[in-house]
């Protein structure tokens, strides 16, 4: 049988295959063609932007690990300020990885689309396997390793998950100020005021917009889904740790599940291949494929390794919930974000009215895709609770360890379903490059084709994000409270607590307090975005005409001190705040600030994510041709709502789930230092 080493061994193998796949994946994608000196001068321009930003974010953040790290060393101990350590630096170096290899694959992704369709899409999706994959293989040779060193004690390894979850919080907040800042000063000037493509090289923000694709989806979305994974694992560990019988066989179950789903993953990125001229439903086929062929692997050979754990085959069915649910919640993200479906067409057909009812259809189908999310995870945590009370003998800690192992179970894949996600901002640089270029319009064609995909796939990516972070955050709450009861007897949660409803009073308004902070950061840097292209445009001779040469790097320059100066205040929000409630109003206010953070995040962050995805796809589905096409009055109306969604689905959204994530696992580090708190509630 496999239990708590021999599992955590079985789990360090399979990282240890995972890391060789990403060599070689590098390799291969490093070998492609660059394209003409145009290309590869454009190219480098975004590889240097991306370069010098992150490596200043990581300059600050740094600061953030030491001081951090000296207060749990102090207060906690330094086992866990180690871990924490680790935790960071291993979420920052699967960023910076997938970074590095995306804007060094752009150009030879727009290189490949020049002879067709499918070798585009193979080398960009081949860069986005590297992302996928390094991030579960950092992640569980972190854990598997810490495991080994601090002989299974879990208590240590949540300072893995904070540390995760730190840089996850500063890097999508940084990283998705950037992106849009750029993305909306580029679009108002350039496609609104001036009438040019999205893209052209007049444009001095072009640029600027094209390293944010990177530095946000792809090193921000690689550091957020990194900590997911690593908190699921976590959450399920240390509850599997407090549950008195068999406790062994139930922390190495989530690695037993972690380590076939890398296998399932390595598989599943070997089925994605097209045909020239495939449309959208064909290029979502194949990758769907991907997905659901990994599913499919994960639960045959789940099938296999639960019964080795030596508990109850039950738990296998916990899995297969997971696993159901993340590609339910896929589905329905899909469902309201591409353009091949009704709700994204109903707001591109708003728009013949004008820009405001474009805004109010957007914002009416991002609120009506948060009911499938929701009602899809409330079924998967009953379900789970109720078979793991079945599996356990009626025991609840045992239905709460199952919840966590949904989490893992729907994360099990994520090597392949980051892969999905992360080669969208890839396509995206490479129709930019194509346009810059000026390549031939039926490159463009294609790298247009895969970058819609790439839309739809990244809405569904943020979506599967969104709904294992509510079951991790609940697994990490119910850890929380387990500590914090075995810490003070006297630990109770009612809602007639006098601290309790004044908990998820503050708890449920948070989300909204980190959405208004991040959504006006983005608007204060697009403004001065705004002014300065339009500065240009105005002062500097023969820049329409095709004869100026635009300043791309004062544009990069101001997306970056904006970026940086405006992410700290909303990324200290999530540490700090839980530590001073749980101080000043004690551990039930806690507990009651998480569960309204975990509920009102869930919902805002759907809907920003589904309503911001739709609106850039309306846009989209109007280029291909309809209502009049670029540049009608339908069009511009589209461009305007895209540009509202922006912070809405590549800043604020996305930020939501690691902020309820990041506050559940600060929770369950320092539960045993909260009391009654200060007052005395």
């Amino acid at each position: 049988m496999l239990q708590g080493t021999a599992s955590v061994v079985f789990a360090f193998l399979f990282g240890l295959m995972a890391i060789g796949f990403v060599l070689w994946q590098i390799r291969n994608v490093l070998e492609e063609d660059t394209g003409n000196e145009k290309m590869q001068e454009i190219a480098a321009a975004i590889q240097e932007g991306a370069s010098a930003f992150l490596n200043r974010e990581y300059t600050y953040l740094a600061g953030f690990v030491v001081v951090v790290a000296i207060v749990i060393a102090a207060f906690l101990a330094w086992q866990t300020a180690v871990c924490f350590i680790l935790g960071a630096v291993a979420s920052a170096a699967a960023g910076y990885l997938g970074m590095y290899i995306a804007v060094r694959s752009n150009v030879r992704t727009a290189a490949a689309a020049s002879r067709s369709l499918n070798d585009g899409l193979r080398v960009a999706f081949g860069s986005g396997t590297i992302m996928g994959m390094s991030v579960v293989a950092f992640s569980i040779l972190g854990i598997t390793v810490l495991y080994m060193i601090f002989g299974g004690n879990i208590d240590y390894i949540t300072g893995f998950g904070f540390g995760a979850s730190s840089i996850a919080l500063f890097a999508r907040v940084g990283g998705g100020i950037y992106t849009k800042a750029a993305d909306v000063g580029a679009d108002l000037v350039g496609k609104v005021e001036q009438g040019i493509p999205e893209d052209d090289p007049r444009n001095p923000a072009v640029i600027a917009d094209n390293v944010g694709d990177n530095v946000g989806d792809v090193a921000g979305m690689g550091a957020d889904l990194f900590e997911s994974y690593s908190g699921s694992i976590i959450a399920a560990a240390a509850l599997g740790a407090t549950i008195a019988t068999d406790s062994l066989a139930y922390i190495g179950l989530p690695f037993l599940v972690a380590g076939v789903g890398i296998i399932s993953a390595l598989v599943g990125t070997f089925l994605v291949k097209t045909e020239e001229n495939a449309g959208q439903e064909e290029l979502l086929a194949t990758l769907r494929k991907a997905v659901w062929g990994a599913s499919g692997l994960v639960l045959l050979l789940t099938a296999i390794v639960v019964p080795m754990s030596g508990l109850s085959f039950r738990f296998w069915f916990v899995i297969l919930v997971g696993l159901v649910a993340g590609n339910a919640i896929a589905y329905f993200t899909e469902y309201y974000t591409s353009y091949t479906e009704a709700p994204t067409q109903s707001i591109a057909k708003a728009s013949e009215t004008g820009d405001a009812t474009l805004i109010i259809q957007g914002l009416a189908v991002g609120m009506l895709s948060t009911v499938a999310p929701v009602l899809i995870v409330a079924v998967a945590t009953l379900l789970s609770i109720w078979i793991g009370m079945t599996a356990g003998g009626g025991n609840m800690t045992s239905g709460l360890y199952a919840v966590a192992l949904a989490g893992v179970g729907m994360l099990s894949t994520l090597g392949v379903t980051l892969a999905t996600d992360a080669y969208g901002p890839v396509a995206d640089n490479a129709g930019g490059i194509a346009e810059m270029s000026d390549l031939p319009d039926e490159v463009r064609d294609r790298t247009d084709a895969l970058d819609s995909l790439g839309n739809t796939t990244a809405a569904t990516g943020k979506g599967f994000a969104i709904g294992s972070a509510v079951l991790t955050a609940l697994a990490l709450m119910a850890a929380y409270v387990g500590v914090a009861q075995a810490n003070n007897p006297e630990f109770t949660l009612n809602l007639l607590d006098p601290s309790m409803v004044p908990g998820i009073l503050i708890g449920a308004m948070l989300p909204y307090l980190f959405a208004a902070l991040t959504m006006t950061a983005v608007g204060k840097a697009a403004y001065e975005i705004v002014l300065e292209v339009r500065r240009q445009f105005r002062e500097i001779p023969g820049l329409m005409e095709g004869t100026g040469q635009p300043d791309y790097k004062t544009c990069v320059g101001i997306s970056t001190q904006s970026a940086l100066r405006e992410m700290i205040i909303p990324g200290a929000l999530a540490v700090i705040v839980p530590l001073l409630v749980g101080f000043i109003l004690g551990a039930e206010a806690l507990a009651g600030l998480l569960i309204g953070a975990i509920a009102s995040g869930f919902m805002l962050a759907v809907m920003m994510a589904n309503a911001g995805g739709a609106w850039d796809n309306a846009k989209k589905w109007i280029e291909t041709g309809q209502m009049g096409g670029k540049g009608s009055d339908a069009h511009k109306a589209a461009v305007v709502g895209d540009t509202v969604g922006d912070p809405f689905k590549d800043t604020s959204g996305p930020s939501l789930n690691i902020l309820i994530k990041l506050m559940s696992i600060v929770s369950l580090v320092f539960a045993s230092a909260f009391g009654s708190g200060i007052l005395g509630l």
